[in-house]
Order: structure tokens, then C-alpha cells, then sequence
């Protein structure tokens, strides 16, 4: 690998990503470019302890959607971190765990500004800001976002934050989950291959509810 710089600088891009969509990889690609990331980090997350109790893909179904979604591209990488360890799984210690597999890494953990804005509601959401060196949100236009009153429940928070300027997508995997139950047209919302497992494996057949 070329580095852009002295030292590796590693997105960490996390989700249960049920379905990978184009519009994941088209804003993991602007956090790589104007982070000025060496790699993007895709972390799939097995049982996300904030849907317990919800309908999701076997992970392994998913982990195969994510690696056609991420192809050859030297951009992107598949991380198992989490696949290979027992939940729950929460973000602090994915970070850290991250930090012990890339000694000397710079971690940029990607979120949206919606994430940003509830992350006092996370799992030890200062453990979660201590592990990670930097955050790169993505921010959309005309989305509001207030630092201060952030940094009142988590001091130290401002200076690690780098925005993202995001286009504005109406695409989102619940979107596609409710198309696929519907029987409507939702090829395109994805890539070809990722489009043929959803076929061949039936999934999201069922009507999601809220």
C-alpha cells in the first residue's frame, strides 16, 4: 500500500449494513477522499445490541453482500473484528480492539450527523470518544449540528470531530428491505451481485415492522 501520508490514517465505517448499498459506497468514498483515508474500514456488526429483538439477515449472508459490494477496490477493505468475537458488540471496544490490529494507526470513525447528535445515548459514550483519535461526520446541507451543546455531555468531543460534506442520498437499507417485501423495483438501488444473492437467497421477503 501507498500511504498519502506518514502514518496510516483508517476509516472505520460500521453497520449492520442489511442490505450494502450504493449509497453506502458512495459516501465511504467521500470520507476516504476528503479524510485523506489509506483505507476504509468496513466493520459488519453480527447482532447489533440496539435491534435485538428485530428481524435481521444471518450475518453470513450479509458479510457476502458487503464483500461484492467492496469488491477489488483498493479503497475499501472488510474487517472482521467484531464477526470473530461473542456480542454484544459495542463500538468502544471495537475501536480499541481496532487500535491493538493496527498499532500506530490514526482510527477515524464515520458516522452521520444523526449518530453524531445521539451519541450521548451510545454504550459508554466517553470510552467511545477516548478510543477514537478522530470523527468524520458526515454532514448534509442544511443539517444542523451543535458542537457546544455536545461537548457539555462529552467534553473533548469538538476537537476530534472532521466533517464530511455528504450529497444528499434518499436511499436507505429499510427503503430497500420494504421495496423487496412490496415486490417493487429495487435492483438498482444496489450492485449487480449484491441485487443476485438478495434473489437466490429470498431474503427480505417478509413485511417489516416498525
Amino acid at each position: 500500500m501507498t500511504y498519502k501520508s506518514g502514518h496510516l490514517r483508517l476509516g472505520i465505517f460500521g453497520g449492520t449494513f442489511d442490505p450494502p448499498h450504493v449509497g453506502h459506497l458512495i459516501l465511504a468514498m467521500e470520507a476516504y477522499d476528503q479524510l485523506n483515508l489509506d483505507k476504509v474500514l468496513w466493520v459488519l456488526t453480527p447482532n447489533p445490541p440496539h435491534k435485538i429483538g428485530k428481524l435481521i439477515t444471518p450475518a453470513d449472508i450479509r458479510l457476502r453482500m458487503v464483500n461484492e459490494s467492496i469488491g477489488e477496490d483498493p479503497a475499501f477493505e472488510l474487517s472482521r473484528v467484531d464477526m470473530d468475537r461473542p456480542g454484544p458488540h459495542y463500538m468502544s471496544e471495537t475501536v480499541n480492539l481496532l487500535h491493538e490490529q493496527y498499532p500506530g494507526a490514526e482510527l477515524v470513525f464515520l458516522m452521520g450527523g444523526d449518530s453524531l447528535h445521539d451519541l450521548p445515548t451510545w454504550h459508554e459514550p466517553r470510552e467511545f470518544i477516548q478510543a477514537c483519535d478522530r470523527l468524520g461526520v458526515m454532514h448534509r446541507v442544511g443539517e444542523k449540528i451543535n458542537l457546544e451543546q455536545l461537548e457539555k455531555s462529552l467534553p473533548g468531543i469538538s476537537p476530534k470531530v472532521e466533517f464530511i460534506e455528504a450529497p444528499i442520498l434518499e436511499i436507505s437499507a429499510k427503503k430497500i428491505r420494504q421495496l423487496v417485501s412490496l415486490g417493487k423495483p429495487y435492483r438498482y438501488y444496489l450492485l449487480p451481485n449484491v441485487y443476485e444473492i438478495i434473489q437466490m437467497e429470498g431474503v427480505y421477503r417478509e413485511v417489516e415492522k416498525e
